[in-house]
């Protein structure tokens, strides 16, 4: 008996969660939280589990709608055994510690969530089990109804640093759940390893970029000529640019692309601009430079020159002093410095925000990097609207598998069962489809939350 059902992150990008019970085992594949929602409501539907074994969890990265609600998690379950590489582990006492911090700043109506403290971090951190790529493990629950146990292997997904696809076998099933996974170098880590995927017989992947036309993602050898051109643009006519990214990867990739364009002279050597969580998150992917498969492993992040953003009291300095700003959080939600920087920038007509990775639809981010240049947009609820002067401009630069790589990854894994998640329903529908029109036999499903799947 294998048993699929989706607590959160099914048709949608956020509180990714998905509970599996395999012969009388209970296990979760990731614990997130989803980062446009506030309290409970940011949370997986752990309630749908309540009368079900649940043994064990595996993290397949540390973005925060991955790993988030781990917390609220033990809270519930204290019981929980938690695995993932050794990297999320020490990402994860990181950004679960600044989760805290934020949660606690927030205003909720009483009873909704009771927060965590930093010693309960401390202690699920600590309780954590870091297991090595490709080094395979064996787990089995206290209701676990055969002899055999459940192997798991973690496979390097490519995405972030530390990030896994998780491989699960038993009875002679090979589940694969893809976790966020990237086919494509990036300038700092590299392709995914798939080499594991063979003889699948059931596949969970995300589906992120189903829906976005491959030709516009370009590679990042071409995106990256055409940043340093609009960058240029820019700052010759003294202005700066600001650059929404997550803490976790995409301030990383960026700062080192933007590094190796200055380096090679493409770049007009500026000011940089970075802060907060990013910096020091920065500071582990250096010390895991020789532990992963990554490119460049003798650049060190911190020895870039950076100036810290947060240390900047008046926005006017980036007009007398220019420069790229890399500040989080990726979509610009209220509250974060990318939103409170933005609200300067629209009003520069020199200036640049240019977007290097997804944003969700309902966000300030997303409807400024679908506007353009001297429209007026109402960037959040009972504000006025705003004009936007300064230039707006969108780059590709993926950490996420283009679609035909996903098609590609499904037919290596000769997956009979497929479970389409983590993606828009226009991103699952190109998917889908275009998995059926290659193999008609194929069981075919889309995740939905609450919805139970009998796999076996």
């Amino acid at each position: 008996m294998i048993r699929f059902l989706p607590l959160g992150g099914a048709d949608e990008i956020g509180a990714n969660c998905f509970y599996l019970n395999i012969f009388g085992t209970g296990l979760l594949l990731d614990c997130g939280t989803h980062p446009r929602k506030k309290g409970k409501e940011s949370l997986p539907r752990f309630d749908l589990i309540k009368n079900e074994p649940l043994d064990f969890a595996i993290i397949s990265h540390a973005h925060q709608d991955h790993i988030g609600a781990l917390p609220f998690l033990v809270q519930e379950f204290p019981h929980v055994i938690i695995y993932s590489t050794y990297q999320t582990k020490e990402i994860a006492e990181l950004t679960l510690h600044n989760a805290a911090n934020i949660l606690a700043a927030e205003t909720l109506p009483d009873g909704d969530l009771r927060n965590y403290s930093h010693q309960e971090i401390d202690l699920l951190v600590r309780s954590m089990h870091d297991i090595e790529y490709n080094s395979p493990f064996e787990i089995c629950g206290l209701r676990h109804s055969l002899n055999e146990k459940i192997k798991i292997t973690l496979a390097d997904a490519g995405h972030i640093l530390g990030a896994a696809s998780i491989i699960i076998e038993i009875a002679g099933q090979k589940i694969i759940y893809t976790g966020d996974i990237n086919l494509s170098n990036q300038m700092i880590m590299q392709s995914a390893d798939i080499s594991l995927f063979e003889n699948a017989t059931i596949l969970l992947t995300e589906t992120t970029y189903g829906s976005t036309d491959s030709l516009k993602l370009g590679s990042w050898t071409s995106e990256a000529k055409r940043f340093a051109k609009h960058a240029n643009k820019v700052l010759h006519n003294g202005g700066s640019v600001l650059i929404p990214v997550f803490a976790l990867g995409k301030t990383q990739e960026i700062l080192a692309l933007i590094y190796n364009l200055m380096e090679r002279k493409i770049l007009t050597e500026s000011f940089f601009y970075t802060g907060g969580i990013g910096r020091e998150i920065s500071n582990i992917y250096d010390r895991n430079r020789y532990l992963v498969n990554r490119g460049n492993k003798e650049l060190v992040l911190k020895d870039i020159p950076q100036t810290n953003v947060n240390d900047v009291e008046d926005l006017n300095l980036f007009k007398k002093n220019p420069g790229i700003v890399l500040a989080s959080s990726g979509m610009m939600l209220k509250g974060t410095t990318s939103y409170r920087l933005m609200e300067y920038w629209i009003k520069q007509s020199t200036f640049g925000i240019f977007s290097v990775g997804y944003m969700d639809s309902d966000t300030p981010g997303y409807k400024i990097m679908n506007s353009k240049k001297g429209e007026s947009l109402i960037l959040s609820e009972g504000m006025e609207p705003q004009k936007i002067l300064c230039d707006v401009d969108r780059f590709y630069f993926p950490s996420h598998s283009k679609r035909e790589d996903l098609l590609a990854i499904a037919k290596s894994s000769g997956a009979s069962k497929i479970i389409l998640l983590h993606g828009e329903s226009e991103s699952q529908n190109w998917i889908g489809q275009h998995l059926l029109n290659t193999k008609k036999s194929l069981q075919l499903y889309s995740a939905e939350l609450g919805k139970q799947i009998n796999l076996l």
